[in-house]
């Protein structure tokens, strides 16, 4: 536990939200870059891509590695080593001269934010106590994370068009300055712990190849096709690797996932929900994206500025949500939270070829922002109600695992869905059909999460999940 006299929560708060922010912003802020990128390294159409996916490929791939070796190694060890190389990683992309030095450059991103996200998630946890603090601290986690994926679409566009493509890696350099300097001030260092597990050496070998392959089977559907055999032949590998994974776990006195813990409503609840939910998230960011650029013809900048009004939702959303949880339950701020989500997304879904900014964007961006902000941190709570301090570690991997990896699915299947609703048609019409039934199933996607929410979640916060170690360690509050 955290001694008094070893740090400032203030200041723990402070170096995990900077740091949640610059991991959220890097998911989007190349993606307007990338025609700029092509011309400047030469990058043919098809590895262009792998500058988005190898992110979201060793990030999603290395999450429940990193958030064990938090909880082994020192979370604040961890989490600063994250930063450094996150941080170094961003420069050496930024002076990149080669396709082949950007793309391992964004790799090494990947891995750096899958130790510093759950390690500076599980500092929350152990530094926060339950009940309103750590609902006010996850609150804020929560409120930067939603905020730093719309500013990425934001903070692309302008960089692109004013300073030039290299600032979407070099932006990130100062940023991470700043959260060490918070970490290396007001962070306190955990004490040696009297006896130190093994790292699960087979359980990690097995769960970072399961979900590596899982993630690259999945972001290729763009190129491959869902029912091609190697669609079918990487999807089949990762799950007789995950399997094999989950029979390591149960033969391991030290295991990197706890199956024990998956037993709880609370937490098998949560990261169901958040699964959903960021499925129906980032395929809503990516349609209403190409929806505004390719349907009403505004430019990279214009479409990032129009993600404003969601990033301002998203945090009047969150304040919201986190003072209901923090008076009642998560589940009473998850329901109406994903219900209001569902009704924006629906209302996206009657995006008009012939329509506008105001006519067809504003409102939903309002309405689905706001009911987006009241699930973010309620849904952290969830996971992590009556989990042992030891454990923060693991139960944030997993958290962070299941919204990247909802993300990828629900990305890549929509895309799919969409082309196969577009057809051979061209044209904004056409278009504009495609991305009006994906945004449908964005909306039936956050009802689905509704559901969960109603019929798994537990009505009480006293239902808590079998625990190696019931008792949480006591930690400071704000």
């Amino acid at each position: 536990m955290y001694k008094n006299r070893a740090g400032r929560p203030g200041a723990v708060l402070a170096a995990v939200a900077v740091a949640q922010f610059t991991v959220a912003l890097d998911m989007s802020v190349v993606n307007v870059a990338l025609p700029s990128i092509r011309a400047a390294l030469g990058f043919t159409p098809v590895d262009l891509a792998w500058v988005v996916h190898v992110y979201a490929l060793t990030f999603g791939g290395f999450l429940l590695l990193g958030g064990r070796a938090g909880d082994l190694f020192g979370r604040r060890r961890l989490f600063a080593g994250g930063l450094a190389v996150f941080g170094l990683a961003s420069l050496v992309g930024g002076l990149a001269q080669a396709p082949w030095q950007l793309v391992a450059a964004r790799a090494v991103q990947g891995v750096a934010a899958a130790a510093l996200a759950p390690a500076g998630l599980a500092m929350l946890t152990t530094t926060f106590t339950e009940g309103r603090a750590r609902v006010r601290a996850l609150g804020v986690w929560s409120g930067v994370n939603a905020v730093g994926g719309a500013t990425g679409v934001l903070a692309g566009g302008l960089l692109t068009e004013y300073a030039g493509w290299r600032w979407v890696m070099l932006v990130n350099v100062p940023i991470i300055v700043g959260a060490l300097a918070l970490t290396a001030s007001g962070v306190p260092a955990e004490p040696r712990a009297e006896r130190r597990d093994r790292l699960d050496v087979l359980g990690a070998l097995l769960a970072t190849a399961g979900t590596g392959l899982l993630v690259y089977g999945v972001v290729r559907t763009d190129e491959n096709g869902w029912t091609s055999a190697a669609t079918l032949g990487t999807l089949a590998a990762a799950a007789v690797l995950l399997a094999g994974f989950g029979f390591a776990e149960t033969r391991t006195a030290a295991p990197l996932l706890r199956l024990g813990l998956l037993r709880s409503r609370w937490v098998t609840g949560a990261n169901t929900f958040v699964f959903l939910a960021a499925a129906g998230q980032f395929a809503a960011f990516y349609f209403v994206s190409l929806y505004m650029q390719q349907v009403l013809g505004m430019g990279a900048a214009a479409t990032g500025a129009a993600f404003l009004p969601f990033s301002a939702g998203a945090v009047v959303g969150t304040l919201i949500g986190t003072r209901i949880a923090g008076l009642r339950t998560p589940r009473a701020a998850l329901v109406p939270g994903a219900l209001l989500a569902a009704a924006g997304m629906g209302w996206f879904a009657l995006i008009s070829p012939s329509g506008s900014f105001l006519a067809d964007v504003l409102g939903p961006s309002v309405v689905g922002s706001v009911g987006v902000g009241m699930c973010l941190g309620p849904v952290a709570v969830a996971a992590t109600v009556g989990v042992a301090a030891r454990e923060a570690g693991m139960a944030s991997g997993v958290l962070n695992s299941a919204r990247q990896l909802g993300g990828c699915v629900g990305l890549a299947a929509l895309v799919t869905f969409a082309a196969a609703h577009t057809g051979t048609r061209t044209g904004p019409a056409a278009l504009n059909d495609g991305y009006s039934a994906a945004l449908l199933v964005t909306g039936a996607l956050f009802l689905a999460a509704a559901l969960v929410a109603v019929f798994v979640l537990p009505s009480h916060r006293s239902e808590a999940p079998a625990s190696a170690d019931p008792a949480p360690l006591p930690a400071e509050t704000v």
